[in-house]
């Protein structure tokens, strides 16, 4: 299809699972209520608990993820493809990994992609993050197609890597999720600039379901969901609080940002060297 409305969840997890998919579900439904053929949640939407070791009291893998279930379940209700942003799956005694899911109409798993980079950073007093003590990275990239389009999947810190999204783009992608849970000096600084720049060098369209607000752990997001076209404009934004961001992207605006601006096929070779 050329056309595709989609629509980003904006949510505020806690640490409670059922709770989580509650409200991830209610805003599912309303998402497809208004039109939605493809719904996106963000980054931990089943469970937001960054205290140290409670988020692995409550993972489960895969065949045991209560969530998971649930989420395939309604994806098959409603009809709709469902990304959901990500859950932490156990894959050890010690260590989950941050997956992001896409669901079919038929509650089939058409994609798993395992967040590659790690956010492990000090931004100062009470901001210390060491996503790789409670997470196993992932190793390769996902590019999925769903009803003529291509969709590349990436989790939050993922946006900072941006030859990671031009491999996808050199492959196929039309479209690129970015389901996060950004920190707000993080958000502040480089949230939308990041976004834009993605779409930009890529010629995609960029879906960016968030998290928002002051979590139960005591962690804080920044929200502002968004999503961007191919020429990096903001088409669509929710700035606060949980809810559904709608939009219809139109996949022939991918083809006329390309050939306006073909910087993707004229990627050349080059060799280091020091000058």
């Amino acid at each position: 299809m050329s056309h595709l409305t989609v629509a980003c969840i904006q949510m505020r997890s806690g640490t409670d699972v059922p709770a989580n998919v509650a409200d991830a579900s209610a805003l599912i439904r309303e998402a497809a209520a208004a039109g939605a053929s493809l719904v996106a949640t963000p980054e931990m939407t089943s469970l937001l608990d960054r205290r140290p070791g409670k988020l692995l009291e409550q993972a489960r893998s895969e065949e045991e993820d209560v969530a998971l279930r649930a989420f395939r379940a309604l994806a098959a209700e409603l009809g709709i493809m469902l990304l959901v942003g990500s859950i932490a799956i156990r894959v050890s005694e010690e260590q989950c990994a941050n997956r992001s899911y896409l669901i079919d109409a038929t509650g089939s798993i058409r994609a798993r992609y395992d967040k590659v980079h790690l956010f492990d950073v000090d931004l100062g007093p009470g901001q210390v993050y060491r996503e790789s003590k409670r997470f196993v990275a992932g190793g390769r990239s996902c590019l999925v197609s769903l009803d003529g389009w291509r969709l590349g999947l990436s989790v939050c810190y993922d946006l900072r890597f941006p030859e990671f999204y031009r491999d996808l783009a050199r492959r196929g992608a039309d479209l690129l999720s970015v389901p996060s849970a950004f920190t707000v000096p993080t958000g502040e600084a480089h949230w939308h600039v990041l976004l834009r720049a993605r779409a930009i060098e890529t010629g995609c369209f960029v879906l960016a379901p968030a998290q928002h607000g002051r979590h139960e752990d005591g962690s804080e997001t920044y929200g502002h969901t968004l999503v961007v076209d191919p020429w990096g404009r903001v088409i669509a934004e929710r700035p606060a609080d949980p809810g559904v961001l709608l939009a219809t992207l139109d996949l022939d605006e991918v083809g006329r940002c390309r050939a306006r601006l073909p910087s993707l096929r004229h990627d050349r070779p080059w060799a280091p060297e020091d000058c």
